[in-house]
This record gives C-alpha cells, structure tokens and sequence, in this order.
C-alpha cells in the first residue's frame, strides 16, 4: 500500500532530547546554575512588566515596547527552559513528536516576533532622535498597540505555516534522538527521511521576510540615527542621545549575533557542544540580560523602583501599626 508523501504514517511517536550529556558529572551544579538564571529572568522580566503597569512615568511608547520585550522573554523561556532542566537533572528527556514540533513552533513564534519588535523599536529610537517634532504624532497610542498586535499576528502565522509544514509535508522514520536540550529546527529535519530541501527553500523565504528584513530596518535606523548624533555640537547633547538608545543597541547586539552565528553559519564541522552553548545564549542568558540592561541604564525605570519600594515600605508600615 502506497501514501502521499504528506500522509505516510511516522515511524516515530516519541523523541528523546539528550541535552548536556558532556556536564553528566556536574548534573546538580549545572541544574542549580539554570534555576537561579531561570527565576532570575522570570523576575526581571515581571519587574519591568510590573513597573510599567503601576509607574505613570512609564507610560511612554519606548518603555511599552520594552514591556512586550520582556513578555517575549518570559515565553521564550518558558517555551525551552523546563525541558532543559529536565535534561540537566536528569541526563535526558523523552517527549512526543507532536510536543516537540509545537516547541518548535512556538520558538520560532516567538523569535521572529520579537525581531520585529526589536526593529520597532530601533523605529522608535529614529523618531526620538532624527525627527523629534513628529515623535509624538506619529508613535500615539493606537499606533503602538496595533504594531504591537499585527506582530503577535504575523507570529501565530508563522506558528501555523510551521506546523502545517512539518506535519503535513513530513514522514519522521528516525532515529528518535536528538542530540540538544530543544526541538531546534534542524534536529527536526534530520529525524525526517522525507526530501526536505523543500522546506529549507521556505523557511529560508520565510527567515528572510521574518529576520533580515527587521534587520536591515534596525541597521537603516541606526545609521541615519549615528549620522544625526554626530551633528549635533555638544558633547553633552550627543552623549544624551546616544544614551537613549544605547541599551536597545546593546540588546540587538546579543540577540541577533547569536541568532546569526548559530543559524547562519554552516552547521557542518560545528562542535555540537558549541551549536548549544550559542543557543544557550540566546534562550537562557539574553532574557536574563535584558531586564538587567534596560533597569540599570534607566534613570526612569530606578525612580520607578523607588517608588514602589516606598509605597511597598509605607503600606506594610500602616498594617503593623494598626
């Protein structure tokens, strides 16, 4: 009996994530390690998201942007970091190959979505520097909350392009292991026997429109924003205005050099330890690293800390006191 290349029945139901097995000897340190950084990164996040909601100096469209960053994170880590826990703890991990090609799914949602935001938000900075008069007629509300929404509509696009294309166009025949701490994409493919090159055409199509394309508009902004600071006279004024884009600058800086070294690159010849190592970076250490960036080199966000410690300080006074 012959199937339809999209309907052949899988050989594989179930996919083993082996994760760090080079670390097995360093299993409980290594696990300890990934937790602070985990509620490390889901606290920092939350602070921002928290402050943005209570502070009224924070209602601008750069801090909203920074709290819908923060959203992403929280999902991206969500999304990959307890199956790496798992695997640290526990030397591996067996899930379903419909888990796995929805985590995947589900990152790659989440990944594109914020290289749009990221180059939104460089839009933002743009604005605020080369055209400063324009700023506030042009990022209103209503303009940041609709950005906002066609971004997380693109990214359920893509969720559904992805599916549809890895369950409907692929027969998975084996191994069943996958030698990483995620369902990366092409660990994926190479548990498929079927002729893949068609999908890498498309999401090659699709990386393009969903991750170059936001790059080019971060890297055109940022070069009329460099050319407008090196007018300006002053120290004191070009020092002010590098300041108000320094941290989104340092932000894409991490998140796309290690999207580009790890997906752009040949995988061929690549130590499998590196290929991970680079993806914990961007999975793990850029999310931690974003809230630390953005509250640290804030003047705006450290008063808004300071309040609510205060108002935090007063209120459990008042009830001590009754």
């Amino acid at each position: 009996m012959s199937f339809p290349q999209g309907t052949l029945p899988n050989n594989i139901t179930t996919i083993v994530l082996l994760g760090f097995p080079d670390v097995h000897s360093f299993n409980f340190l290594f696990f300890s390690l990934l937790i602070i950084l985990y509620f490390g990164t889901i606290f920092g996040n939350l602070l921002i998201m928290s402050l943005y909601l209570m502070s009224k100096n924070l209602q601008s469209p750069m801090y909203f942007f920074i709290t819908q960053l923060s959203l992403y994170d929280l999902l991206v880590t969500t999304d990959v970091v307890p199956t790496l826990l798992h695997t640290a703890l526990y030397g591996e991990l067996t899930v379903s190959l419909i888990y796995c090609i929805l985590q995947l799914c589900f990152f790659v949602m989440l990944e594109s979505s914020e290289c749009f935001l990221l180059s939104l938000m460089s839009y933002d900075r743009y604005l605020a520097i080369c055209n400063p008069l324009r700023y506030h007629s042009i990022m209103s509300h209503k303009f940041c909350v609709t950005s906002v929404t066609i971004i997380w509509f693109m990214g359920f696009i893509i969720v559904t392009l992805c599916y549809v294309f890895l369950i409907n166009n692929l027969y998975f025949c084996g191994p069943h292991v996958i030698d990483h701490f995620f369902c990366d994409f092409e660990p994926i493919m190479q548990l498929s026997c079927s002729d893949t090159s068609i999908i890498h055409i498309h999401i090659l199509i699709l990386s393009f429109f969903f991750a170059m394309l936001p790059f080019i508009i971060i890297v055109m902004s940022y070069t009329y924003i460099v050319s407008t600071i090196l007018k300006i006279q002053s120290n004191t004024g070009r020092h002010k205005a590098f300041s108000t884009c320094s941290s989104h600058l340092v932000v894409v800086s991490l998140f796309y050099g290690t999207i580009l070294i790890v997906y752009m690159f040949p995988t061929k010849g690549q130590s499998l330890l590196l290929s991970k190592v680079l993806s914990l970076m961007y999975t793990v250490v850029t999310p931690l690293l974003n809230p630390i960036i953005y509250t640290l080199r804030n003047k705006d966000f450290k008063e808004a800390l300071q309040k609510v410690k205060y108002v935090i300080k007063e209120s459990i006074h008042n009830v001590f006191s009754v």
